[in-house]
């Protein structure tokens, strides 16, 4: 763990299927639990768009866990190391705060949850920190600036220490937070 303490450094333990995960100075990789699925994403502007976490019903529901933590990539940046073609998509638009569709992207062996992308909000994929392979990226460059849909946090969950707190969604991307998904 004395690798941990130092958030400067890569911090890649070993966790699910796969060992290649890495951490460049502005770029970084996404793995599912099964090492099927590898993104490479950035660490910064412009093609990393913001950073939160989200209370809604979806994502409590979609994660099988209280909240969800998420980055948003701009597309033109985002690159599938391997196994996009074993992505499976699940679209729904029912729940949706927006009532545009949402489409969920899993892996198709271990189910890992590896992004969302909204009609809300085009020319973006939303994925999930959890799945980063380096954990120190989620304590500096992928730490939440929103907690999104506080109104449906546990009671027994505390806020994020130092992020702004929304009750809903955020309507407009990058300037004021996250967009409405």
């Amino acid at each position: 763990m004395a690798a941990a303490a130092d958030k400067v450094k890569p911090y890649i333990p070993l966790a699910g299927c796969a060992d290649d995960g890495w951490t460049k100075e502005d770029q970084a990789t996404a793995t599912c639990y099964c090492g099927g699925v590898q993104l490479a994403f950035p660490t910064q502007g412009p093609g990393l768009v913001d950073t939160f976490i989200c209370h809604c019903t979806d994502c409590r529901k979609i994660t099988a866990s209280m909240f969800a933590t998420n980055f948003i990539i701009a597309d033109t940046y985002l690159k599938h190391i391997r196994g996009k073609e074993t992505l499976t998509a699940f679209k729904q638009s029912k729940t949706i705060a927006s009532g545009k569709a949402m489409t969920n992207c899993f892996c198709s062996t271990c189910g890992s949850l590896m992004y969302r992308i909204s009609e809300a909000f085009p020319g973006h994929s939303i994925l999930r920190t959890g799945t980063v392979d380096d954990f120190n990226l989620h304590e500096t460059k992928l730490k939440p600036r929103t907690e999104m849909y506080t109104k449906d946090r546990v009671g027994w969950l505390c806020g994020a220490s130092g992020v702004k707190q929304v009750e809903g969604s955020m309507s407009t991307p990058k300037t004021t937070g996250p967009p409405r998904l």
